[in-house]
């Protein structure tokens, strides 16, 4: 066979292979089989083994739960305490799934950073919350280089997954606790939190080809359809619903319906319990969600692995 299509069929079959090869996506709720109210962390795995926790939030047992093993990364979209951890549940299934019992309090360090230490992982964030997350590694002991950067437009590799943020709307407050000290009286007395830029959203891109978008706290912006659906061409995204806070469940199918057009979808941050024995709950932000939108969406039952291949379509556990 000539040299030329020998080099072709290679690349057939590399491609191939990597379209075959799948990411799994395992929610971390507070009740296992269930979608509930603070649910909100995910962990990501590429093909090659590389995992990703995605705003740790409330619901995961602290930093030993048994439910995060391998963590290669820690991703914060913004510093509110339901995203970076400001207290956590102490087992899964403390409390009921409308009112989880988050009293574990993880302030001044944060879920977030406790986990990053436990496991020797990187933190990577954009705006000016990787100087903040370095001074907390240090703090607890670990490696302050672990916090690492990656502002908009550009990106960071983290075993085959390559993350880049993209704008959220939204606000990004670091709150008092968090900080301690004088200078945490003043702002508490105040009424105000410490800035740390923008919040962010994150678009994922892994081994196998598939590109998700994670939201975080968002509204509607421009940058959904130009960079997340234009450029990056995300067939997943993982879109948060709470109104109020963040997109309501029709503002978030309009994002993904008429902006991303993903091949996916798997709602998040409900802020309300929306399965009741893992189904669906009519009238749910959620089943409003799922009703308006045109792509399949598929529940993050906590404890449930869902398999994506580079296309973006669920082939187990959805």
């Amino acid at each position: 066979m000539p040299a030329a299509a020998a080099a072709a069929v290679l690349g057939v079959m590399v491609a191939g292979a990597a379209h075959a090869a799948t990411v799994k996506i395992t929610p971390l709720g507070s009740h296992d089989g269930e979608f509930c109210s603070f649910d909100r962390a995910m962990v990501f795995e590429d093909p090659d083994g590389t995992r990703i926790l995605y705003d740790a939030g409330r619901t995961v047992a602290g930093a030993e739960d048994p439910r995060l093993g391998k963590i290669d990364a820690v991703l914060v979209s913004h510093m509110h305490g339901d995203h970076v951890g400001d207290r956590h549940i102490p087992a899964a299934g403390a409390g009921a799934c409308g009112r989880p019992d988050i009293a574990t309090v993880a302030l001044p360090d944060t879920l977030s950073v406790k986990i990053a230490a436990a496991k020797n992982a990187k933190i990577v964030t954009g705006s000016e919350m990787p100087s903040f997350f370095a001074a907390k590694l240090k703090e607890v002991g670990a490696d302050p280089q672990n916090s690492q950067l990656v502002r908009f437009g550009a990106s960071r590799k983290v075993g085959g997954v390559t993350i880049t943020t993209v704008p959220a709307a939204h606000s990004n407050g670091i709150a008092p606790g968090m900080i301690g000290g004088p200078f945490a009286e003043m702002l508490s007395k105040a009424g105000l939190t410490a800035y740390a830029g923008p919040p962010t959203g994150y678009v994922l891109t892994f081994s196998n080809g598939l590109v998700a978008y994670l939201s975080g706290d968002t509204g509607v912006t421009a940058e959904q359809q130009v960079v997340v659906g234009d450029q990056y061409k995300a067939k997943l995204v993982v879109m948060n619903i709470g109104d109020t806070f963040t997109t309501g469940p029709t503002e978030a199918a309009y994002v993904v319906n008429e902006l991303i057009k993903p091949a996916a979808v798997i709602p998040s941050h409900a802020n309300q319990p929306s399965t009741e024995g893992g189904k669906l709950i009519a009238g749910s932000r959620t089943d409003i969600f799922a009703k308006a939108v045109s792509a399949p969406v598929h529940l993050p039952l906590s404890g449930r692995t869902m398999v994506f291949d580079g296309a973006g379509k669920c082939v187990s556990g959805c």
